[in-house]
């Protein structure tokens, strides 16, 4: 292999290298640094090689059983998950049974023909009752290896460690030891390539091996990673010196090799490589040079067992690794067995069952969400606060600057705001706030109102719809469809008790036309003529004006001529068609959406407009939705509000089964409130919250991150209970008084379009 360009690595100075690679660093991962939060099973020590450098390997005469037991096993796992753990880390030594007739004879006992079986057999054990995610570092396989174990393992791993044949000769510290041959090592990741493994993988450094030797394994590494994309991560390690082994007196890398080896690992894998350092293997006031040089992972820390392969090397406590961390500018958070951007797309890198366990367990950045809050939830919605400042808030304050002046911002800047972490989010939430400010003053709006769902029967497919798809018939209550006279009944006691609005929405029933929609409208406004209708979803009017040959115009014009006021902005989910043709195949697309919001605002109808986050979408997806929604608000300014809904997951269809996430993080909710004030000012100037899918404590936060509105009492919730939802079918105007107080503001009563409503509602029951 020939070095080409890379060569200059070797005459550069330090700090230019260090210096690109945190610039590369910085600009795909922005301060996150991920760690993995792990129990470190020894399944055996015993193996065929003898590098000169290890103490992991025994001798069967140095050991109490060849193999760790089954009980063993799952007492260290349960250990484990009691602490919080979430993956189950398998080490051992190579093909034991190649070398010992103990572990033959050990194997036979316990029935298994090889130690990869019982591997497999001992990872699904761990899997099925502890939860945790195996990752297994099981030495040199091949491709039936990787297929056998693929379905009990969320990834695997194998050190390529060096390229160097050299080191493999005598006096070598490879000497004697078949597997560590690079070309074996380099076939073996091919494998797991051709296998679709996520797969790990690095290089020990500080063994006799040069610079230009790294350089030809890191190379060796990013080819076999160009041609399949299973690399999830690369570990550069550096040699300790171990009491009792051939390599006891060698000395050890010095810190600036190992900095030149962390930049260079960079640079030549590139900007999305996740790069990793064990930090137990440095002094902590270390780490931040680690950083600074490109790592963005800590890999594996355990608040349970040592790390077997350098006993000498405690793990650092997870509070002081945290510490070390933030005082490098950078925000710890806890990643999964498998990389988060294999955890974005896990259908394609695992078994359907642990994909299904992966994608309900993540955010949209692929990270678990530890605080197991989720929207809907009757649990206060945490929120962090972070102090301190991070090495993308110069970035983030750049953006906030256009964003603070009513620019229009590009999807890039929108994706790097919804990727803002740690104490970048209090930037973000305080510039969002006092834009809210500026622009509505201090009034948290409300308005009486009332929903009446009229029927539960849909002829669509949508995937993340319980109300007339869900399985929860206690929640869902059974397939129904009101008649005129039940709807005016529910109008008139709206009005009695002092709503302004009703808000009309259902199904799609297939005996619906477009007559049913202006039937209704009919019904509603004889009964109640001093209501305000606020009623259709972009689908229902597409659907009516289809069942009568009609125009969206002329369907619309007829809507408003039976006293349709406003349109809610509902059915908009997420304005990406790569989104929509998963989770609503058979809904209107993008476009048509977009196109009867158009023409309901060019004959005189005003409309909210919603988007509805967190399941199978990503930050490009929301980034795009708001600009399409700022972009029409642009042409139009026919939008009153816009409204953030989290999806609530509990009984979705999608959900249960296992294509969904179970709904954004709490980060993630928050942000969407502030981005989109910031993304779409000054054109739109409320932001809702929904309390049905928040809750209290989430409001109150969401008030305080650039929110002003509350939106409606209800009266008669019911899609969000379908899902499962448990925050009320209503909330009266005395509590709504009382979550503005606690955000620091004062409440108003509101009409649909945003006037000061004349009195509040009297009563609620």
């Amino acid at each position: 292999m020939t070095l080409g360009s890379e060569s200059n690595f070797l005459e550069r100075p330090l700090s230019s290298l260090v210096s690109d690679a945190e610039r590369l660093t910085i600009g795909s991962f922005g301060p996150v640094v991920t760690y993995s939060r792990k129990v470190f099973i020894p399944l055996t020590t015993l193996c065929r090689d003898v590098c000169h450098y290890c103490t992991f390997a025994k001798a069967p005469r140095q050991i109490r059983s060849p193999y760790l037991s089954r009980e063993e096993v799952l007492a260290i796992a349960r250990a484990g998950a009691e602490a919080g753990c979430r993956e189950a880390l398998f080490t051992l030594g190579d093909r034991p049974e190649a070398r010992f007739s103990a572990a033959r004879s050990a194997l036979a006992a316990m029935g298994y023909r090889s130690t990869l079986t019982y591997l497999g057999a001992m990872a699904k054990a761990v899997l099925d009752e502890t939860g945790l995610l195996p990752h297994l570092n099981a030495g040199l396989m091949d491709d039936a290896d990787y297929a056998a174990l693929r379905p009990v393992s969320a990834s695997m791993g194998l050190m390529l460690e060096t390229a160097s044949e050299r080191l493999s000769h005598k006096d070598g510290p490879h000497y004697g030891s078949p597997d560590k041959l690079p070309a074996r090592r380099l076939e073996a990741l091919e494998a797991a390539g051709r296998a679709l493994v996520p797969f790990t993988t690095g290089l020990l450094i500080g063994i006799g091996e040069t610079r230009i030797e790294r350089i030809e394994a890191l190379q060796a590494i990013r080819n076999s990673h160009a041609r399949h994309r299973h690399i999830q991560e690369v570990i550069i390690q550096n040699f300790r010196a171990k009491p009792g082994t051939k390599m006891a007196d060698h000395p050890e890398l010095s810190l600036d090799e190992h900095l030149w080896t962390i930049a260079v690992a960079r640079l030549i894998l590139g900007p999305d490589m996740v790069i990793q350092a064990p930090p137990n293997l440095h002094a902590p006031d270390e780490l931040a040079a680690l950083l600074r040089a490109g790592v963005n992972d800590w890999g594996g820390v355990s608040p349970v067992t040592p790390d077997h392969v350098n006993p000498e090397a405690p793990w650092p406590r997870l509070d002081l690794l945290d510490r070390a961390t933030s005082a490098a500018g950078r925000v710890l958070r806890e990643r999964l067995a498998i990389g988060p951007s294999f955890a974005r797309k896990p259908e394609a890198w695992m078994e359907p069952a642990l994909a299904r366990v992966v994608r309900r367990s993540v955010d949209a950045r692929g990270l678990p969400i530890t605080d197991g809050w989720h929207s809907g939830t009757a649990l206060p919605m945490p929120v962090e606060r972070r102090e301190g400042v991070t090495v993308q808030s110069g970035r983030i304050r750049e953006i906030l600057a256009r964003a603070l002046k009513g620019g229009r911002l590009e999807e890039g800047d929108i994706v790097r705001l919804f990727e803002a972490d740690g104490p970048d989010i209090e930037l973000i939430t305080g510039a969002a706030d006092e834009l809210r400010r500026q622009a509505i003053g201090d009034a948290v709006t409300f308005v009486v109102n009332r929903n009446i769902n009229y029927t539960n029967i849909c002829l669509y497919k949508c995937g993340f719809c319980a109300f007339s798809k869900g399985t929860a018939k206690a929640l869902r209550g059974p397939a129904y469809m009101l008649d005129y006279e039940e709807v005016a009944r529910r109008a008139v006691e709206a009005a009695d008790r002092g709503a302004t609005e009703v808000c009309l929405q259902g199904g799609i029933h297939p005996d619906y036309d477009g007559n049913t929609y202006i039937n209704v409208l009919r019904t509603v406004h004889t009964a109640a003529p001093s209501i305000h209708i606020h009623a259709f979803s972009p689908l229902e009017v597409t659907h009516g004006a289809r069942t009568l040959g009609l125009s969206l115009h002329d369907f619309l014009t007829m809507l408003k001529k039976e006293g349709l006021a406003t349109l809610p902005g509902t059915a908009a989910e997420i304005l990406d068609d790569e989104v929509r043709t998963i989770i609503c195949p058979d809904k209107v697309n993008t476009a048509e959406w977009l196109d009867v919001m158009r023409t309901a605002h060019a004959i005189g109808l005003r409309s909210t407009a919603t988007i509805m986050f967190g399941h199978v979408d990503h930050y490009a997806h929301w980034a795009r939705h708001l600009l399409a929604i700022r972009d029409l608000q642009s042409e139009t300014g026919g939008f009153t509000e816009f409204v953030p809904l989290p999806f609530v997951h509990m009984e979705a269809p999608i959900w249960r089964r296992g294509q969904a996430r179970s709904g954004p993080s709490a980060r993630e909710s928050l942000l969407m409130h502030s981005v989109a004030r910031l993304v779409l000012h000054p054109l739109i100037s409320n932001i809702q919250t929904s309390w049905v899918k928040l809750g209290e404590q989430g409001v109150i936060a969401a008030l305080q991150a650039g929110a002003n509105d509350l939106g409606g009492v209800l009266m008669d919730e019911s899609i969000t209970r379908a899902a499962g939802g448990t925050n009320g079918q209503a909330w009266d105007a005395d509590r709504m008084t009382a979550i503005a107080e606690a955000a620091g503001r004062f409440a108003m009563q509101r009409t649909t379009l945003y006037q000061p409503a004349a009195a509040l509602m009297t009563a609620a029951e």
